[in-house]
């Protein structure tokens, strides 16, 4: 994944960062602040909606704008193009925060407690992406209504930094110390390791299903995900074959077991989880 800041970045760049390479024949690339786009730079990204770089071209492309008039007719542009415009909440006031937890629950026909809704809102607020996927998470491992803030205090810990979602973000771009780092970290300040787990097991299962949808083995509403989190998920995807995900979500099994297992090691378990993933499930 190629990250660009739309007011250091020039045409030249967009264009060598969706290039095909010899290591692989598509990018994933973001264009940060787009209102900050100089022309040349705006109508590379224009071209290139039109016409990638050929029929199989499988980049991805994301550009973030911040609302405003400035820099709007690109956006403008890119629609026309039939490029998918999604919304970001802004959520720049507390209030909106924990409406906005408030919903996703409720969007998946459940409930929490108002203490531990403040809580996630408060710690993931800032981070609308990362806070509906906690709340997905949490939906898929509690069955009860409603989510408590037991629940919730199991998956954040006092740095928000370190969560599950970081540290398995860390493992899949192949950083496998620093997210061994995070673990140990995100453990040490009360985390389970089995909520860990967890968030290394929802980033599978995201991967996987968007493996299948660009096979069309499944489609995308059948796959259950947001559009940001099909996208966010399918980013991942370059360097992993079907093999090696089924043997990550063996161990991920083992490692559910072994935080299960009277006697068993389960920092142990996680770790190998956790290397293994950042080789891509290449032993």
């Amino acid at each position: 994944m190629i990250e660009l800041e739309a007011k250091d970045s020039s045409r030249y760049d967009f264009e060598e960062a969706t290039s095909p390479s010899l290591l692989s024949p598509s990018a994933a690339v973001i264009v940060n602040h787009a209102e900050d786009c100089d022309e040349p730079l705006a109508q590379a990204i224009t071209d290139h909606c039109r016409n990638p770089h050929g029929e199989a071209d499988g980049s991805l492309v994301i550009v973030s704008h911040n609302g405003s008039a400035k820099g709007k007719r690109l956006i403008d542009s890119l629609t026309r193009l039939h490029a998918v415009l999604e919304d970001i909440p802004k959520l720049d006031k507390p209030q909106a925060r924990l409406n906005f937890t408030l919903q996703g629950f409720e969007q998946r026909g459940r409930t929490v407690e108002p203490q531990a809704a403040q809580q996630l809102a408060s710690v993931l607020g800032e981070r609308p992406g990362e806070l509906a996927a906690m709340i997905e998470q949490l939906c898929f491992d509690f069955d009860t209504n409603p989510i408590t803030l037991s629940q919730v205090n199991q998956y954040l810990i006092s740095d928000p930094q370190v969560t599950g979602f970081a540290m398995a973000d860390q493992a899949l771009a192949g950083h496998g110390a620093q997210a061994v780092i995070m673990m140990r970290s995100a453990i040490s300040q009360g985390t389970e390791p089995i909520a860990l787990i967890g968030a290394l097991a929802m980033k599978l299962r995201s991967m996987a299903k968007a493996s299948a949808v660009r096979a069309g083995t499944i489609t995308q509403a059948e796959s259950n995900m947001a559009p940001w989190m099909l996208r966010n998920a399918s980013k991942q995807l370059p360097g992993w074959t079907s093999a090696g995900m089924a043997q990550c979500f063996s161990q991920l099994a083992w490692a559910d077991e072994q935080c299960k297992t009277n006697g068993s090691d389960p920092i142990y378990a996680l770790e190998h989880v956790i290397e293994l993933i950042s080789r891509k499930g290449i032993a």
